[in-house]
């Protein structure tokens, strides 16, 4: 059964206190009860060297005790604290006792032997219902006259023990009281401790999709939830961020997949009105593949950047010129290039070579030189440079272009976005807004960026870096679809 924080800590401070107070119990308990034996014990050998003297110090032989004159009724009254004296014979025979005692003192035999020897003796005994103590000495010590004799003095151990019950009884009650009220004290500290956790808690389950602008409130916590919730609350924003750029993401994908799907509907529905000659079929199976493929690029892009997402865009490495891939490049565009009136130019400087994946490397090149070709007016010039610096390759892409706005330098590479009010908006309308975005998460994937930057003499600068070695992280791989 699973209790909560609240029970956990005050059951364990509890018991962590009831434990301790425990040990300390007992050993002040026995502590005080050999303090107790002793001072007994001592008063006990006080009480038997005193009467010793007594019994022996007549000349005659005669033997007496030194006695309290004491009624029988008043020795009765005070036998718990009095000391009871007697002088048995080597027989064990009562040769002299205390004038209040109406019987015998109990005779432990073994001590009495013990005594006779020369030696002290100490018994535990019980007398008239009461438990005492007593010691046997040799009033041979003090005397060869009384070598067969000796005297037992005992002393009732009824207040010691009475003293050790309310004692205990006392230690025991402390160590409850202390207990339970460290039980409800860690009770009250924790539940206070736990509160401002329950108040996250509440405020987190409000939070849902539409309300993750709602940010916590740590108004009056501690520093330790300040920091939790301030951890939460940029977690939100996070998340917020992420969720507004994916719905952003998900309505500019919608929109661009819409434009083509509605254009080629159109193209196919007029088609059927009225039968049409072979030319005007051509023209429209040729406008529909156009439109199929603008489909095919924008679905092909979004699935790249999805698998980038998702850290799942996997690089066939090898060694490659990557110079002669960016050559490819610019053939292939140069007929695009020229009936745009743009002038390419490419400069390849030194060696090139690096481990990449040449496939996505010629889409970086392509997307970067279809960019500055789309955006440069006729008679313009697209400068391609390839070069190797500090361990990396550079691909840098200048057009004479209007360049870019400069709070835009960053924005440009986001998901969709144009800059169709600073630059001259794309010839041919093909474009999809996912261009550069591509080309700089096939240079981070490869461990490298994409910058942008407007030029001193006009124009804009894309400038792509990648490592001649990939990052220790990325390993060369054959797998999955580029």
């Amino acid at each position: 059964m699973t209790r909560s924080f609240r029970t956990q800590l005050a059951v364990r401070f509890a018991v962590s206190m009831a434990g301790a107070l425990a040990v300390v119990a007992v050993l002040t308990f026995f502590a005080i009860r050999a303090t107790l034996d002793r001072q007994i014990d001592a008063s006990i050998a006080n009480v038997a060297s005193i009467q010793a003297a007594a019994i022996t110090e007549p000349e005659s032989g005669e033997m007496r005790l030194r006695e309290w004159e004491v009624t029988p009724e008043e020795a009765a009254s005070i036998r718990d604290v009095n000391r009871f004296t007697q002088v048995w014979s080597a027989e064990g025979e009562s040769l002299l006792r205390t004038r209040y005692l109406t019987r015998d003192l109990p005779l432990d035999e073994e001590a009495l032997d013990e005594a006779l020897d020369g030696g002290l003796a100490w018994s535990d005994q019980r007398f008239q219902g009461m438990p005492v103590r007593s010691l046997y000495y040799p009033l041979g010590r003090l005397g060869e006259a009384h070598d067969p004799h000796v005297l037992q003095v005992a002393a009732p151990l009824t207040a010691r023990n009475d003293t050790l019950r309310s004692l205990a009884a006392l230690l025991v009650g402390i160590v409850v009281f202390v207990s339970a009220a460290t039980f409800a004290g860690s009770w009250w500290l924790a539940d206070r401790a736990v509160r401002p956790v329950h108040e996250i808690i509440d405020q987190a389950e409000e939070i849902e999709a539409g309300t993750l602008g709602r940010r916590l409130r740590a108004s009056a916590f501690g520093l330790e939830y300040r920091r939790l919730v301030e951890v939460l609350n940029t977690m939100l924003a996070r998340l917020d961020a992420a969720f507004e750029a994916q719905r952003r993401f998900t309505a500019d994908a919608s929109h661009e997949l819409r434009s083509p799907l509605t254009a080629l509907r159109g193209e196919l529905e007029l088609a059927r009105r009225r039968e049409r000659s072979p030319e005007e079929y051509r023209r429209v199976i040729d406008s529909a593949l156009e439109e199929v493929d603008r489909l095919g690029r924008t679905a092909e892009d979004l699935l790249t950047l999805a698998r980038s997402d998702a850290g799942v865009l996997e690089l066939r490495l090898g060694r490659e010129e990557v110079g002669d891939r960016v050559r490819r490049v610019v053939d292939r565009l140069r007929t695009t290039a020229d009936a745009a009136g743009v002038s390419l130019e490419l400069e390849i400087d030194g060696e090139t070579a690096a481990i990449v994946d040449a496939d996505r490397i010629e889409r970086l090149a392509r997307n970067l030189v279809e960019n500055g070709v789309k955006y440069t007016p006729a008679g313009g010039v697209v400068a391609v440079r390839v070069a190797r610096s500090d361990g990396r390759i550079e691909l840098v892409v200048a057009d004479t272009g209007p360049g870019i706005p400069p709070e835009e330098l960053e924005e440009i590479f986001h998901r969709f976005h144009r800059v169709d009010a600073s630059r001259t908006p794309a010839r041919d309308g093909s474009g999809t807004g996912l261009g550069l975005a591509i080309a700089r998460t096939i240079a981070e994937a490869h461990g490298g960026g994409v910058t942008a930057a407007n030029r001193p003499e006009g124009g804009a600068e894309f400038r792509a870096t990648i490592p001649v070695e990939p990052p220790a992280e990325t390993e060369p791989t054959t797998g999955g679809p580029a």
